[in-house]
Formats: C-alpha cells, structure tokens, sequence
C-alpha cells in the first residue's frame, strides 16, 4: 500500500511572508525569553504575563493567516465551484476554538 505524500502550496509574495515570518521570530524570542525566566527562577506572574504575550502574538498572526486563506484561496474555490473549501474551513475554525 502506498500512502499519498499530499503537500498543498500557497504561493505568498514576499511582503506577506516577510510580515508573517517577522511575526513567528518575535514569538520565537518571546518564547527564548520566557525560557530563560523560568532558568533563572523568576516569579511566576511575571512569567505567566509573558506566555499570554507570546498567546496573543500567536492568536495575531493565526488571524491574520486566517484571513489571507479567506480572501484568497477560499474566495477563489467558491468562485470556482469548490464547495469543498468551505468544509475544509469549518474543520480549521472548528479546531483552532477548541
């Protein structure tokens, strides 16, 4: 049995990547950052304000992806009679509001 290596590709310009990848390395050094709290015993509603920091940036940029596949690719199923789009966003939100 063979299984399907199945990769779906999103061609973004190069501000939209830039302006998406900016948004995860500020997470990434909010997330470093917060490590190094926890190491050097830091007290703990200090860190906690950090992780929701890092929490609302992941939320931003999940927003703002969200809407890019909205406008974009799922826009342009619908116009192309891919209904099944629709379902593949509901599966989406479903999940990220668990």
């Amino acid at each position: 049995m063979t299984t399907c290596e199945c990769v779906r590709h999103k061609t973004r310009t190069e501000a939209e990547k830039k302006d998406l990848l900016t948004r995860l390395r500020k997470a990434e050094g909010q997330i470093r950052g917060i490590e190094k709290m926890v190491e050097e015993d830091i007290y703990c509603p200090d860190i906690l304000i950090q992780v929701s920091a890092v929490t609302s940036a992941l939320n931003s940029f999940n927003k703002q992806l969200l809407a890019a596949h909205i406008r974009g690719c799922v826009a342009e199923d619908i116009a192309a009679g891919k209904d099944e789009s629709v379902d593949e966003l509901v599966s989406v939100l479903q999940k990220l509001m668990k």
